[in-house]
């Protein structure tokens, strides 16, 4: 080896020697490292906050739009399925869109038939939800289900985080009650 080669070999062992010591970037390496984790995380907890507080919300609106049927309010003003939807939406402002709320009222035989659950939506080509709800407020003592649903619109987060419970990667959202219609006076 010559002198001259193994003088080029110290400066450059020096050089990455200097550069290892060398903190003055650290900082911004290690926050490039954990800003993309940490940001996945926030945007998480901001779209299940979201999620969560439209769902509790929805939950309460059903409550006070069942007191409407079940004190007889919507069978003596007479309303019919539009003129009812838009009460249901008139308490609902903020966080959602009156033309996506779906409004299904029936009556029920008895307790044990009373149907509560999560309905099959059909979608047509655009995505718009096909399916015909019932309207139907019942008369006094008649026991009545109220489901109120919403599309809620769901953006996939990094990491694969995923809120979504449709096939068109939307949440359905929604929110029943289930009640005896009080007698009427």
């Amino acid at each position: 080896m010559t002198a001259q080669h193994a003088a080029t070999t110290k400066r450059r062992r020096s050089r990455f020697a200097a550069f290892a010591r060398d903190s003055k970037g650290a900082t911004a390496v290690e926050f490039a490292l954990v800003a993309a984790p940490f940001l996945a995380l926030i945007i998480a907890l901001i779209q299940t906050f979201l999620v969560f507080f439209a769902q509790e919300l929805l939950e309460s609106v059903v409550r006070q739009s069942a007191r409407l049927v079940m004190t007889g309010q919507v069978q003596s003003a007479q309303m019919n399925q539009a003129a009812f939807k838009q009460k249901v939406c008139d308490q609902i402002t903020i966080f959602f869109n009156c033309s996506g709320m779906m409004v299904d009222l029936q009556v029920a035989t008895s307790w044990s038939t009373a149907n509560t659950g999560v309905p099959t939506l059909a979608f047509d080509a655009s995505g718009n939800v096909t399916n015909t709800w019932q309207f139907s407020p019942g008369d006094a003592g008649d026991i009545v289900i109220l489901r109120v649903m919403y599309v809620w619109p769901v953006v996939l987060g990094p990491l694969g985080f995923n809120l979504s419970n449709l096939s068109n990667g939307n949440r359905l959202i929604m929110a029943s009650a289930a009640f005896q219609n009080e007698p009427s006076s």
